[in-house]
């Protein structure tokens, strides 16, 4: 990859990181169910004007929209409103890499091979040592919902993968529009009007900065750039920046939270991070890599270098929605994505 492609890889996972804490400072203004559907709201307006027609089925639109954006999403600010660290989240989601593969290998009959069993089985021990170490010292509660966000996660990583949408930033504007009835419908259910009249009522610039970040920043900038890169590189030399984006998000809710990282918490971080490389990460890269490091460059034929650098297949969605899954389609997602979270 050119040097500023790598770095705009590196700014889209900073700043899908950081999102972990702005929504921290949205929940602080909003109730998390109405919070959630503000961000749709403002991602896809007034975008959905600009990007065109949608050019997959409905029908993949619909149900990316309600696993991404009510479930995932929806769980996830609940999760985090109930009190989940904004750090410890950005790292957990990441297990969306395992279920992704999971439900691949039910709905789309893709059997995990020995290494992608061994970064499951290494990233679930990193879940089991942050489940423990969130049990003891904060609400298991939101860890749970937390853990279902990502299962939902994985639902929409392979839902795009059967959508197979060729622009990325046309797919997530439209994916956008879905949610935003539904959770505004269970804001009012759950939530209460009242409450939800009186955020928008004092609604302030950090809340109106939280809801710009959280739409415009890491969903339309964030899966357009990422969807770029996409296009001009293979997946499998994208999407391992992805697994920046806990480094990220737990580096700076230390920095502007407080947030304290135990020798536990260290421990679970290295465990899923390695996970879900392992299981992410496609072998045929790495078989690449060793064979060309025993190769003079000069001799490869121009051919087959020019093949190794050609576009292949590539993640769901990165970032928000499925940013370390490799075995996707090559579309960023919440997170993915981006995200995420986002």
């Amino acid at each position: 990859m050119r040097p500023v492609h790598i770095a705009l890889a590196v700014l889209v996972t900073a700043l899908w990181g950081v999102n972990f804490v702005v929504i921290e400072v949205g929940l602080d203004h909003f109730p998390p169910l109405l919070f959630c559907a503000l961000r749709f709201l403002v991602a896809a307006l007034p975008a959905v004007f600009l990007v065109g027609p949608p050019r997959v089925a409905w029908r993949w639109i619909l149900g990316v929209g309600l696993a991404l954006g009510v479930a995932k999403f929806g769980l996830l600010f609940i999760g985090m409103h109930e009190g989940m660290p904004a750090g410890l989240s950005s790292l957990v989601l990441q297990i969306q890499a395992v279920f992704t593969a999971l439900f691949a290998a039910v709905v789309l009959a893709e059997r995990p091979g020995r290494r992608r069993l061994l970064g499951m089985a290494v990233a679930l021990a990193g879940i089991a040592v942050a489940a423990v170490d969130e049990g003891t010292s904060g609400p298991l509660l939101g860890f749970v919902l937390v853990i279902a966000a990502a299962a939902f996660w994985g639902v929409s990583n392979v839902l795009t993968r059967k959508a197979a949408p060729p622009d990325a930033l046309n797919f997530m504007v439209w994916v956008s529009m879905v949610p935003v009835l539904p959770l505004l419908a269970l804001s009012l259910m759950f939530e209460g009007a009242r409450p939800d009249v009186e955020a928008l009522s004092r609604l302030d610039w950090a809340g109106v900065g939280a809801i710009v970040y959280v739409a415009w920043v890491t969903t339309v900038f964030g899966f357009g750039v990422w969807g770029f890169l996409l296009r001009t590189y293979d997946a499998s030399a994208v999407a391992p920046f992805s697994l920046l984006v806990p480094v990220f998000g737990m580096s700076s809710a230390a920095l502007v939270l407080g947030e304290g990282i135990s020798a536990p918490r260290w421990l679970a971080a290295a465990l899923l991070v390695g996970g879900v490389a392992l299981t992410s990460l496609p072998a045929g890269r790495l078989r690449r890599m060793r064979l060309g490091a025993r190769r003079r460059p000069e001799l490869r034929p121009r051919r087959r270098a020019a093949a190794a650098d050609a576009p292949g297949p590539g993640p769901a969605a990165p970032g928000e929605l499925a940013p370390a899954d490799t075995t996707a389609s090559r579309t960023p997602s919440t997170a993915s994505r981006p995200s995420p979270r986002g």
